[in-house]
């Protein structure tokens, strides 16, 4: 550990599971001299006031980024534009802005549309260590140990900037890796949208029978593993999808074909094909869990 905090004022908004576990992270490395949060619910901040996750409960996010080391939005991305707008004007010379949204080219686009030449201090990146809890309750100081953090750097941002924003997520325990914005929405509406989208719809399906209750009761491990992240923040969800929707149809659509090819496969009482996807589905997810997948 340095000797002095590598940022003095670290400026978050959106102090909830990744935003408070962020500021508690960098407090725990001793890299952070102060930090200044800002929320739509007072009740919130206060009890973020109260954790020690923030110093300040802030008031002017102008004022309060002008002279901030860095600045990390960790809302949900529908609203990032509007507090995009909202710094844009006074942010500091120095002052890096990041962000934890789970979308990029989104983002990038808003970044551009209102820092303009500004755009250079942004640095998207997007930590893979949400959970189905939500809230700065569930915030915690070892949230990103061990878990990728996913830059997609902008070729206006100077080396320095990234390597600011790098350092920041390292001190948390990210492991970095680095894709386009394009590739990143592409992966992760394959691995992380499309799953939260199914389990919705699955769980969304049997909450509006007459009779739900009778199919909750007898649900079990695999209902429980399958449907886990149903129970995420549907706010935060509803911007993810409608943010990644070209890329999300892509993958719904092709889910969709698979689902109609196991629906043919039961409709001949074709028992050779069922089983020879289930062998390759059973061999890809071993080989990922224990971490041999060529992925």
């Amino acid at each position: 550990m340095s000797s002095s905090p590598e940022f003095g004022k670290l400026v978050v908004f959106g102090v909830g599971l990744i935003g408070g576990s962020f500021a508690l992270a960098l407090k725990a490395a001793g890299q952070v001299e102060e930090v200044v949060g800002f929320g739509r619910s007072l009740s919130t901040l206060t009890q973020a006031l109260n954790r020690g996750v923030i110093d300040r409960i802030g008031v002017n996010p102008g004022q309060e980024t002008l002279d901030a080391d860095l600045v990390l939005i960790a809302t949900p991305v529908g609203q990032m534009p509007e507090i995009l707008a909202r710094i844009a004007p006074y942010l500091g010379t120095d002052t890096i802005v990041t962000d934890g949204g789970s979308t990029k080219s989104d983002v990038v686009a808003a970044v551009r549309e209102h820092f303009g030449v500004r755009t250079r201090q942004f640095v998207p990146a997007h930590p893979i260590a949400g959970a189905e809890n939500s809230g700065v309750a569930a915030a915690r100081a070892d949230l990103f140990q061990h878990k990728k953090v996913v830059f997609t750097p902008l070729p206006e941002n100077p080396v320095l900037n990234v390597a600011r924003v790098r350092s920041a997520w390292e001190w948390c325990g990210g492991e970095i890796f680095e894709l386009t914005p394009e590739e990143h929405d592409r992966v992760f509406a394959a691995v992380s949208h499309l799953p939260h989208l199914l389990a919705f719809a699955l769980v969304h399906e049997l909450a509006v029978r007459e009779n739900s209750e009778l199919y909750f009761n007898f649900a079990a491990s695999g209902f429980r593993d399958f449907t886990r992240i149903a129970a995420s923040h549907p706010e935060m969800w509803r911007d993810i999808c409608l943010a990644n929707r070209a890329a999300l149809l892509v993958e719904l659509e092709r889910y969709q074909e698979q689902l109609g090819g196991l629906h043919d496969a039961l409709s001949s009482g074709d028992g050779e094909v069922l089983e020879k996807i289930f062998d390759v589905a059973r061999g890809a997810r071993r080989a990922w869990g224990t971490g041999k997948s060529s992925a």
